[in-house]
C-alpha cells in the first residue's frame, strides 16, 4: 500500500525495534509494522548506546531516528526519552507514547502543539521493587501524564478505573495487549537446556517480590515433583531477593538465564506442561497473553489483572500453600491440563489477537490524525 502522508504517527517511550529487551518493543514492533501495512508514515525513536549524532535509517520500511546515550541504567533511559520528546516535538504527526515514566517531560508536546496519546502502562509506582523516592517519581509522571497527554490509552478494565480518577471517561479508551496464536514450535530449540516436551512447567518474569517469584519457588521445591520447573529471567548475586530465591530452590528448579531469542522462548513456552504467572500488579500483562496464545494450561496469582485476562483458562493462587497444592493438581491431572489449555485458546481467540488490538489501535490514531 502506498503510504499516505497525512497519516503519520511517531512512537517513543520503548527502547526500539526490533524488538530485543520486553513487551512494549515487541508491541511497537508488531504495531509499526501492522501501520506501514495499512499506509502509514511510521517513526520510531530507538536508544542507541554510547555517542554521537542521531542517525536516521529504515528498517522494514519503518523510519528510525536512533538517538546514541552514553549513560547507563534509568538516568539513561530519562535523558533518552528528554531527547526523543525534544527531537520528535520538532516534527509534524502525531506522537504515541508508551509509558508514563517520564510523561513530565510531554509538557513539551503541548508546548509545540503536538498532539499525544499516551499509553499508561501499569501503576508502576504500586510496585515492591521501588524505594520512597522512585515512587514519588513514578506517582509524579502517573499524574503528569494524565493531565498532559491529549487522550489515554488503557491496556485492562482495571487500569481504565485507576485513571478515571484523575480524569474523565472519554478520555480514556481500554485496548488490551495481544500475541500471536501458537499451535506449533521446534521441540530442538529446549534439547540443549535438558528439556523434554511437558516434562516440566514454567516461570517467566522478572526476579522481583511483586510477582511472586520466591513464593512459586518455595512451593515448588517444597515437594518431590517428577519433573522440573524451569525459570526465565536474570539473577544476580549480589541481589538479596535473587538470592532467596535461589537459595529456595530444590534441584528441580531449573534458572535458564534472560534468554531474549523469541522461537526458543516460544518453544520452551509451547512445551511447557503448564505456565505459572505470579505478577501481583499491572494490566495486560504481556507474558500471560503469550502463554494463551500458546494454549498453555495456567497457574495464575489471584488478583484482579489476571482474572480478568485468564477468566477460566487458568487455576489461581494467592499464598505458597495455596500455590503448591494447584501445582500438585496440574502436575496429577491430564483432564484438568487439557480442560484449562482448551480455554487458553478459547480466551486468546475471544480478546487477544493482534489483529483486533492493533485494528483498534489504528482506529484511535485516525480520530486524532483526523
Amino acid at each position: 500500500m502506498v503510504a499516505d502522508s497525512k497519516r503519520r504517527v511517531t512512537i517513543v517511550g520503548v527502547r526500539g525495534i526490533p524488538a530485543a529487551h520486553g513487551g512494549f518493543e515487541t508491541f511497537a514492533e508488531h504495531l509499526a509494522l501492522y501501520l506501514v501495512r495499512q499506509g502509514w508514515v511510521v517513526t520510531v525513536y530507538c536508544q542507541e548506546d554510547g555517542r554521537g549524532a542521531t542517525v536516521v535509517d529504515n528498517w522494514r520500511a519503518v523510519r528510525r531516528v536512533r538517538v546514541p546515550v552514553d549513560v547507563a541504567g534509568p538516568v539513561g533511559t530519562m535523558l533518552f526519552d528528554a531527547k526523543c520528546i525534544w527531537h520528535s516535538a520538532k516534527a509534524g504527526g502525531l506522537i504515541l507514547t508508551l509509558g508514563y515514566n517520564t510523561a513530565v517531560f510531554c509538557i513539551v508536546y503541548r508546548l509545540f502543539g503536538r498532539r499525544n496519546i499516551i499509553n499508561m502502562d501499569g501503576i508502576e509506582w504500586r510496585r515492591k521493587k521501588w524505594g520512597p523516592l522512585a515512587r514519588l517519581w513514578f506517582w509524579i509522571n502517573d499524574w503528569a501524564g494524565c493531565w498532559v497527554g491529549n487522550h489515554l490509552i488503557a491496556d485492562h478494565p482495571g487500569i481504565r478505573q485507576h485513571l478515571l480518577t484523575r480524569v474523565r471517561a472519554p478520555k480514556v479508551t481500554m485496548i488490551p495487549y495481544g500475541a500471536h496464536r501458537v499451535d506449533s514450535a521446534n521441540v530442538d530449540l529446549i534439547e540443549p537446556y535438558g528439556l523434554h516436551a511437558r516434562a516440566y512447567a514454567i516461570l517467566i518474569a522478572r526476579a522481583e517480590p511483586e510477582n511472586s517469584v520466591l513464593e512459586v519457588v518455595s512451593a515448588w521445591s517444597s515437594a518431590r515433583r517428577g519433573l522440573v520447573l524451569v525459570v526465565l529471567g536474570s539473577y544476580d548475586d549480589r541481589n538479596s531477593y535473587h538470592c532467596r530465591v535461589k537459595a529456595a530452590a530444590s534441584n528441580e528448579v531449573f534458572f535458564l538465564g534472560a534468554i531474549y531469542d523469541s522461537e526458543v522462548v516460544q518453544s520452551l513456552r509451547y512445551f511447557a506442561r503448564f505456565y505459572i504467572h505470579g505478577h501481583q500488579v499491572g494490566g495486560t500483562n504481556p507474558s500471560l497473553v503469550e502463554a494463551l496464545g500458546a494454549g498453555n494450561a495456567v497457574l495464575a496469582h489471584d488478583n484482579e489483572f489476571n482474572r480478568w485476562v485468564a477468566g477460566d483458562a487458568a487455576l489461581y493462587f494467592s499464598c505458597e500453600r495455596s500455590c503448591s497444592a494447584a501445582i500438585t493438581s496440574l502436575i496429577e491431572s491430564d483432564e484438568i491440563l487439557e480442560s484449562l489449555s482448551e480455554a487458553s485458546v478459547r480466551c486468546h481467540a475471544a480478546r487477544f489477537g493482534w489483529g483486533g488490538v492493533l485494528s483498534q489501535y489504528e482506529d484511535l490514531l485516525s480520530k486524532w490524525v483526523e
